[in-house]
């Protein structure tokens, strides 16, 4: 059995996520969704216990996630529509038990952050970045329509106007840029990112959690409580999306190494 694409360890009150498959970018996979959802399931489980305070999401390696994994997609490309909505079911359900935890979450953001991996860490309450990172949105590039929670977490942080800009053009920002767009709340030097991130999710998790639990109830009531109906909406959006002809030739062209000739279909 392959090793486990998310790692959960629990240092004191402190749940430490770590996307592992450092030699890949951290794809998003079956594998990855299958993982990340357990892992989820866990945190929720010892959180009841009265275990977790805490999460830091990090990744192993030089960057954060590429997101979807186009290499795999590749070869069953004209089968995507089922495998999205296979993936999807993972990874939303997922998604949705790890925003809704009812303690502070933060995320360390090195080298690049691209599609569903932004999405990922626009759902922590605090996000620090490393000053060399990159957070880019390639799902209008390669024919998709976005998810993993794109339009609710990109819309929370950076506001409606800029986050569809965001993702119909594809945008790479830097760190700074994302500063600014509110996509990360803090930038580090490179080599101080891991010990500050600890840090202060350190200090959250001596903090007063159920204080911090109630304010993320009322922060994500105040934005609608629509985390359900939009995933769902996402996941069954993107399956129609890419069974599309500009889907596959995105995907062919970004794997061949080619510019692609979308045709509106």
């Amino acid at each position: 059995m392959s090793d486990p694409a998310v790692q959960l360890e629990m240092q004191g009150a402190l749940a430490l996520v770590t996307l592992t498959q450092a030699a890949r970018g951290n794809p998003f996979d079956g594998d990855f969704t299958r993982d990340f959802k357990a892992v989820a399931a866990t945190l929720w489980d010892r959180h009841d216990a009265g275990g977790v305070r805490a999460v830091l999401l990090q990744a192993a390696g030089a960057n954060f996630s590429y997101g979807g994994d186009l290499k795999s997609f590749y070869p069953v490309r004209d089968q995507l529509g089922p495998l999205v909505r296979e993936w999807t079911a993972n990874l939303h359900m997922g998604l949705q038990r790890f925003w809704q935890l009812p303690v502070p979450v933060v995320c360390a953001v090195q080298g690049f952050a691209m599609g569903g991996g932004v999405a990922l860490l626009a759902g922590a309450d605090v996000v620090l970045a490393g000053e060399s990172a990159r957070f880019g949105s390639a799902f209008a590039q390669l024919g998709f329509s976005c998810d993993s929670g794109s339009s609710l977490t990109l819309t929370a942080r950076m506001g409606v106007a800029r986050a569809r800009r965001f993702v119909l053009l594809a945008e790479v920002l830097s760190s700074a840029e994302a500063l600014q767009a509110g996509l990360a709340d803090r930038v580090v030097a490179d080599d101080r990112l891991q010990d500050e991130a600890r840090a202060l999710a350190q200090r959250l998790a001596d903090g007063p959690t159920v204080a911090y639990g109630q304010i993320k109830r009322l922060f994500a009531a105040a934005g609608g409580g629509l985390l359900t109906a939009q995933l769902e909406d996402e996941a069954l959006t993107l399956a129609r999306v890419a069974g599309s002809a500009d889907a596959q030739e995105g995907i062919a062209a970004m794997v061949e190494r080619r510019k692609p000739a979308f045709r509106g279909a």
